[in-house]
Formats: C-alpha cells, sequence, structure tokens
C-alpha cells in the first residue's frame, strides 16, 4: 500500500464567532475521510511549539529539527534550484513595501508584476569582498545568498514581522568577528536594495499600476548548508514532491525527494490545485510515498481573512480531496496540516491540528474533520516525528523491534 500524505498549509485555526473556518466550510470529501478513518489531534514539533514551515515538515518527515535545523535559507535556496558551498550563508527573503522609513506592507501586496527584473538587478554585486547571489522565488518571496570568506549565519533578522515599523538593523548573536561582518554585509546590502530599488522604473510602473512598490528587501533566517540523510534509504521508499512553495521544495530537496512541478501552480489562493492533485494521482503509479503541498489556506490566514480561508478550504475540498478519493487504489492517505495560522494573530501558533487518516484503520466515531471533533478521534494526541513510524506500519512497512 502506498502513501498520500495532503498537508494543507495553515489550516488550523481558533474560533472566530463560534467557529474555526474548517467548522464553517462545507466539505464533504475531508469529512469521509474522518468519518472512514481515524483521526487526532497533533503537534507537528512539540506541545507550545510554535512552529515553522520548514521545522514542521522536517518534524513530518521524521527529521528531529532540533537535531536537523540550521536555519531557513539554506531550503529556500535548494527550492529555487541553487546550490550552496561550504561557508556560504543563505537568508530567506522578501520584497517589500517602505513608505517614511516604515515597512507598510511586507508583501509588497503580494503582486508579483516585475519583480524578476527587481531581483536582476540586485543579483551579482559585491559587498565588502562578498558576492551577493539573489534570487526571486514563488510569490513576494526570494533568497539572498552571502558567497566569500569568514562568514556566520549567526545574525539577526531585518524583517520586523509587523507593519508599520522600521526596517531592523542586523546585528551580530555571537562576539565571532565574523557574524558581525555578516550584518554589516547585510545592513548594507538592504541599504543597496532601498536606492536600487527604490526610483527603479518597474517600481514607478506598479505605483502607476495602483500596486504597492517592492522598494526593499527584508532578510531573515540565516542559515548554512545542512546535510540530512535521505529519505529513501532511511525509510527505503521512493518519495516524491508536489508543492509551489520554494521553501517547502527546499527542505523536499534537501532530504533527496524528487520534485514534481505543475503549471499553474503558484502557491496562491488562485493555485492551480485541481492540476496538483492530477499530478499526485499519477505519481502514485511510480513512488511508493507522494508528499501533495498546497499553501492557499495559510495566505488566506496571514492575511486575516476568514472567507477566503473557508473558501479554501472548500475549493481544496472539490478540486483535490474528491478525485483522489475517485481514483485511491491500494493508498492510504493522510489528510492534515503543517501548523496552525489562526486568523485571530495572523500568525503561525502551537495550536494542534487535525489530522485524519484512510486506510487499514482502526475506525473512530469522529465524523467531521475538524479540529474539536478530531481531538475526540482514536489517534488521541501525537507528535509530528512520529509520523512517519505510524505510516510506516500502517502499510506494512515497519520494521519489528526486538525479537
Amino acid at each position: 500500500m502506498k502513501i498520500l500524505l495532503i498537508i494543507c498549509d495553515g489550516m488550523g485555526d481558533r474560533l472566530i464567532d463560534g467557529k474555526t473556518p474548517l467548522e464553517a466550510a462545507r466539505k464533504p470529501n475531508m469529512d469521509f475521510i474522518a468519518k472512514n478513518g481515524i483521526t487526532g489531534i497533533m503537534d507537528s514539533v512539540g506541545p507550545g511549539v510554535r512552529p515553522g514551515s520548514d521545522t514542521a515538515h522536517l518534524s513530518l518527515f521524521g527529521y528531529n529539527p532540533f537535531d536537523f535545523y540550521t536555519g531557513r535559507g539554506p531550503f529556500e535556496a535548494l527550492g529555487a534550484g541553487l546550490s550552496l558551498r561550504k561557508g556560504d550563508v543563505a537568508l530567506r527573503c522578501n520584497f517589500a513595501t517602505l513608505q517614511n522609513g516604515k515597512v507598510i506592507d511586507r508583501r509588497a501586496g503580494r503582486d508579483e508584476f516585475g519583480l524578476e527584473e527587481l531581483a536582476n538587478e540586485l543579483d551579482g554585486m559585491e559587498i565588502s569582498g562578498t558576492e551577493i547571489i539573489f534570487k526571486k522565488c514563488s510569490g513576494h518571496r526570494a533568497v539572498l545568498i552571502l558567497r566569500g570568506e569568514n562568514l556566520s549565519a549567526n545574525v539577526s533578522d531585518t524583517d520586523p514581522e509587523i507593519k508599520n515599523a522600521k526596517p531592523l538593523i542586523s546585528k551580530p548573536l555571537d562576539r565571532n568577528p565574523d557574524s558581525t561582518k555578516t550584518a554589516e554585509i547585510i545592513n548594507k546590502f538592504t541599504q543597496k536594495s532601498i536606492e536600487i530599488l527604490g526610483d527603479h522604473p518597474i517600481n514607478k510602473e506598479r505605483t502607476k499600476m495602483g500596486k504597492l512598490p517592492a522598494n526593499i528587501i527584508l532578510v531573515r533566517g540565516a542559515g548554512i548548508q545542512t546535510h540530512l540523510p535521505p529519505f529513501n534509504h532511511r525509510y527505503k521508499i521512493k518519495g516524491a514532491c508536489i508543492s509551489a512553495t520554494t521553501l517547502i521544495r527546499g527542505v523536499c530537496r534537501a532530504i533527496g525527494m524528487d520534485i514534481i512541478g505543475v503549471e499553474g501552480a503558484t502557491g496562491h489562493v488562485d493555485s492551480n490545485i485541481g492540476g496538483k492533485a492530477n499530478a499526485a494521482i499519477n505519481a502514485l503509479k511510480s513512488y511508493d510515498f507522494v508528499f501533495l503541498h498546497i499553501k492557499g489556506t495559510d495566505e488566506a490566514s496571514h492575511d486575516g481573512n476568514f472567507d477566503l480561508k473557508k473558501a479554501m478550504i472548500e475549493r481544496i475540498d472539490g478540486e483535490v480531496i474528491k478525485p483522489i478519493l475517485e481514483n485511491r487504489k491500494d493508498v492510504t492517505i493522510v489528510l492534515t496540516s503543517d501548523h496552525s495560522t489562526p486568523i485571530s494573530i495572523r500568525q503561525h501558533s502551537a495550536d494542534p491540528v487535525p489530522i485524519a487518516i484512510l486506510g487499514d484503520v482502526r475506525t473512530d466515531s469522529v465524523e467531521r474533520f475538524t479540529e474539536r471533533e478530531c481531538a475526540m478521534g482514536g489517534l488521541n494526541r501525537i507528535c509530528g516525528i512520529h509520523l512517519m513510524g505510524i505510516l510506516l506500519d500502517l502499510t506494512n512497512r515497519a520494521e519489528l523491534f526486538g525479537a
């Protein structure tokens, strides 16, 4: 039996007017999985831990992030198709909007018009003898690689993480001179981005079109190259990833999964999620383990849009879950989220997420896929690091422990 892991990014939530978006949505196919499978709730990293998407996915794939995580930037670089050398420092970036010295939008309106051209303006420069490699990624995101001598990833971010705040000054997080040097390079790069992008014709055109200018680069998640045990060696199964999000593709590339692209898949709420479902169905013919990642639920959450999140859940139910169920044959299906992103706070939280597994399982009495109902399910409350072990057992791949 094969495994299909469906992650709806940031789908877990808290109550708004007495309901979560999952509870408010009409989703008969998700509910079918819950009713005919086994359910529970899951802490992707651990109780009380607010996970990033990268640390959450590492944990769900069975890689303890407390042992393997070295920063977000390297995964973004790998997901963008870049290779890191020893000594490189990689950082995840946002195109953002600066006005009167304050960041009024950390994502430049989520509008991608002209961002490739703007990225090219920043790529290839040199700062203090350090090569700057800069590439646009999915959506408003980009990746920055610092390549040179005596660099350190032990530096702070420039992203203030909130609107109407000044960009932060990167600072060394230890007394190592390499950290001081790296922080200074980052601050010079930030200033360069303001100077180069501020009066760029693309941003003048964006303004004329009623769009926010992308006139500053904010950086976060500095990290160095990490080496992870290959997924296929670790579990003796062949895995594939279907995701439009650069960061998630990077995590999957780091553990050696094959990456399957889908035309029109963007990671936004208007993404071609039906095409991703078809790609997953086809991939199950060749792979033992297929991971399908859908980002739109998280995007709606960060924007604080309850109705959009509810509508995205309903889209996923009809365009993704329904065709997968119709084509299901000898497949264990897992439906869950990597973390909660409550509408009320517009950021990740430590709230456990609902999970449902359809396959050779002991069904429980839960009939709907929601946060509160799955909490009463037969899986009880599990930790994400144990998910792969559970799935290997349910598909008769687990090795006997002891005699």
